[in-house]
């Protein structure tokens, strides 16, 4: 590895260090000015982004939030085995242990080797002083196994740091800065989170020039690197497809980008057609005992959308976008579900932090644990599109609005702000992650067939099988016309909400006539529409009304029934007769049936065979539609 040498790490003091802030209240350089914004949460949390927003065309920041407000500033994360409070995570933000349970990562280090022998490469941009340090304590205070500093190698059984520049050497690196020696830390803390096991190389760039953080990457995949994480963006511009590829494009190498904290909106690189891009969730996971116990949804801040220059890859069929659709992936990254980091480089040690940099290395350890495979001549991004399954599907939440909607809007299946979920949705969530040759990218579904309309009082029931060809799962969208079988047709229903194969249209007109067509959606696209079925609503029958006059005579211990038949037979034919009896007035239940047709109708009840108990009737007809009221109360005694 270009004659690279290991390095001595220096023991840490174990205690917390706090250094004050350069500029009040905050962290790092003064968090304010131009490029700079407070958001506020929708509780009592708030946030300012930690690098600026305003930076030259052609250079990145990053996407790093760091929560500000008094409730998250004034805690402390507990220590490895420290019993935990009942709150959102450590002290209301997460640890190793909350991240590994909330993304299932035992059952995948138990499958998988735990990523031995793979390396996470961190691309940011000037120095980190203190990252070797920090690391340290950050793995020793949540019980992580040591990282010594060394020389990263795909023989290694556990976790070694290496920290280079971006052509590779170790004795000069870039000048300092404390915004990006934050998401240095963040950075490297998160591989150690998800995959303790895993080599880090730390690649510093010389600026946040979009060409020095791309020689990076570049120095990254030379030097070895399964896995590639740049937690940065900028704006895109005309010519990044052919940048794109002459510092993204490695084939079999695993290289992820933040998705963006602005909202609904896309950055470069995340939109390169060679990379993972990741998105951001807000993760509510309660307890630390191992597997999911919560949810995600749509982080409002996370960035998704249509690229305008970068090309549509083939493994990605939303049809959306003409062009690349961000994102890919997705994982935690809203500030107020945000995670321990612990940074000394002007911070005051221990904060809560958000943003898409937390979801890129989260994912990039995942096809780490995956155990991926260089030299495949596969772009990594497309083994999810393999196996959408293994994923933990995002349904809810939004980063903005946009059209279609799935761009900006959760839903069943693949959307633009989770892209096709987050890690831990099966019990070999890893599945997604790795390279075969057994899968076959997904198919477009095909039309619904034997689409069979019945008419109802005021109301359609809809019946169909589901299509033919196409990857599940489907979700249908029922259409309507009232004009004619080709013309005049809405959206009646749709969504995660119609997932079976039938539907009931109500509130229609009686005596109108009405024309459905459904289609189905998968993670890929809407498919095309079955074909037309109609029907007219019309008024059913209703239940008959009461027989009349009713009469009880007894002889030789039976009971002699005769009624009138109902003035109304509520419009379908009377099918049977309900006889009710009991022995005291007005307590009546259920005894038999009799069947008949006429106008008077009779029965005989042969086990009324006391002669001193009095016996007490009535009668119901019924029809299709149900049983009509009772009769009037007749007695006899037996």
């Amino acid at each position: 590895m270009g004659g690279r040498t290991a390095v001595t790490l220096f023991a840490v003091v174990a205690s917390l260090m706090f250094l004050p802030s350069v500029a009040g209240a905050y962290p790092g350089e003064g968090l304010s000015g131009p490029g700079f914004r407070i958001h506020r949460g929708s509780g009592s949390e708030s946030d300012v982004n930690v690098c600026s927003f305003a930076v030259s065309p052609g250079a990145a920041h990053c996407d790093l939030r760091v929560r500000i407000d008094a409730g998250a500033r004034s805690r402390l994360p507990a220590r490895a085995g420290a019993a935990k409070p009942d709150v959102l995570g450590d002290e209301g933000a997460y640890d190793p242990s909350y991240l590994q349970s909330a993304y299932d990562v035992a059952a995948a280090t138990a499958a998988d080797g735990g990523g031995a022998g793979q390396t996470v490469a961190i691309i940011d941009s000037y120095n980190d002083p203190n990252v070797t340090s920090d690391l340290a304590h950050y793995r020793s205070y949540f019980g992580l196994p040591a990282c010594p500093a060394g020389v990263v190698s795909h023989t290694a059984t556990g976790c070694v740091f290496e920290k280079v520049n971006q052509t590779g050497g170790q004795t000069s690196f870039p000048s300092a800065n404390s915004g990006w020696a934050t998401e240095i830390s963040l950075d490297v803390e998160m591989v150690s989170a998800i995959c303790s096991k895993c080599q880090i190389l730390l690649v510093e760039a010389n600026s946040n020039s979009d060409e020095n953080l791309g020689t990076a990457v570049n120095e990254a995949v030379k030097l070895g690197a399964n896995a590639v994480s740049n937690s940065y963006g900028g704006e895109e511009f005309p010519s990044e497809a052919s940048e794109s590829a002459a510092y993204y494009d490695h084939p079999g190498v695993a290289i992820t980008a933040s998705a963006g904290d602005g909202g609904y909106g896309v950055e470069f690189p995340a939109s390169s057609r060679y990379v993972t891009a990741v998105g951001g969730t807000s993760l509510t996971q309660l307890a630390d005992t191992g597997t999911r116990d919560g949810s995600e949804t749509v982080w409002s801040g996370t960035g998704s959308g249509c690229s305008a220059y970068e090309p549509k890859p083939s493994w990605q069929r939303d049809t959306g976008c003409a062009n690349r659709t961000v994102a890919d992936v997705s994982a935690d990254a809203n500030p107020a579900t945000g995670v321990w980091v612990y940074d000394t480089y002007q911070a005051r040690g221990w904060e809560i932090y958000g943003g898409t940099s937390v979801a890129s290395p989260i994912i990039a350890s995942f096809y780490a644990l995956a155990g991926n495979a260089l030299g495949s001549g596969t772009t990594p991004a497309s083994y999810l599109y393999s196996a959408p399954g293994a994923l933990y599907d995002v349904t809810s939440g939004s980063d903005g609005s946009c059209s279609p909607s799935y761009l900006c809007t959760a839903g069943v299946g693949y959307d633009g702000p989770t892209g096709l979920g987050t890690p831990g949705g099966s019990p070999d969530s890893l599945a997604a992650f790795l390279s075969t040759s057994t899968t076959q990218l997904p198919t477009a579904p095909g039309a619904p067939s034997n689409l069979v309309a019945k008419s109802g009082n005021a109301q359609v029931e809809l019946s169909w099988a589901a299509p033919a060809t196409g990857t599940p799962p489907f979700t249908y969208s029922v259409y309507e016309s009232t004009t004619s079988a080709t013309a005049g047709f809405s959206l009646v229903k749709s969504g995660s909400a119609l997932a079976n194969t039938s539907f009931t249209a109500t509130g229609l007109t009686n005596g109108k006539t009405y024309y459905f067509k459904v289609t189905a959606t998968n993670l890929l696209e809407e498919g095309p529409a079955s074909s037309v079925a109609s029907a007219t609503p019309a008024a059913g029958p209703a239940v008959p009304g009461a027989p009349t006059g009713l009469s009880a005579a007894s002889f030789f211990r039976t009971v002699y029934l005769s009624w009138k038949a109902p003035a109304s037979n509520g419009g379908s034919p009377i099918t049977s007769y309900v006889i009710f009896r009991a022995t005291s007035s007005g307590e009546e239940t259920q005894y038999g049936t009799v069947a008949c047709t006429s106008t008077t109708c009779t029965a005989r009840d042969t086990g009324a065979s006391s002669s001193t108990t009095t016996y007490y009737y009535e009668v119901a007809a019924a029809n299709v539609a149900g049983q009509g009221p009772r009769s009037n109360e007749a007695s006899a005694k037996g």
